[in-house]
């Protein structure tokens, strides 16, 4: 069974000001670190999903992951799981997880749980509703295929199974955001 990461970084980090891809947090950049969580949870292939300009910002992050320009990246974030799962089922791959670089307390054990069962789609229940990091099989990615402007796979997901960490809630949208991760990784 060969699950792909599908590491969707074509935001336009607006609230932060600046690509968050590229930010330095605790020796790696925020990119970098999602990459090595994909690898050590053993999703293969790792998929990239950059803005047409994203490329520059993610030079040197994401060897041996397979970068997609997504030229759309302006509709929102259903562009971009769009390219990242057509290059998916390209590859033959039985199912997907979708996952950002910007959830810092991610971890290798959490991707891997999400993908427990094979056959349904599981996602990350936090702050009382279930999210990304998730795993989608095979099967349903004509309904990912479909998908349109900003929402995501919410609909998708409403229902759905799901794997329980708060530690999630984290994620980097503002420079407050960015400074909360950068104390909690100091302290562990």
């Amino acid at each position: 069974m060969s699950v792909a990461a599908v590491i969707l970084a074509a935001g336009a980090s607006r609230r932060l000001g600046r690509p968050k891809q590229s930010l330095q947090l605790g020796g790696e950049t925020l990119l970098e670190r999602a990459l090595r969580t994909a690898r050590e949870a053993a999703l293969s292939p790792i998929i990239v999903v950059v803005d047409p300009d994203g490329e520059e910002a993610i030079a040197g992050s994401a060897n041996a992951a397979a970068v997609i320009r997504n030229q759309d990246a302006a509709e929102g974030i259903a562009s971009s799981i769009r390219c990242g799962v057509e290059q998916a089922k390209e590859m033959g791959v039985s199912g997907t997880v979708l996952m950002s670089c910007d959830q810092v307390a991610l971890t290798p054990g959490h991707l891997r749980a999400l993908v427990g069962d094979p056959e349904r789609i599981t996602g990350s229940a936090y702050a009382g509703k279930i999210g990304i990091p998730a795993y989608f099989p095979a099967a349903s990615f004509p309904e990912l295929l479909a998908l349109r402007g900003d929402t995501g796979a919410r609909e998708l997901l409403r229902g759905a199974a799901s794997v329980t960490d708060e530690s999630l809630t984290l994620d980097i949208d503002t420079q407050e955001d960015f400074d909360r991760a950068r104390k909690l990784l100091e302290r562990t």
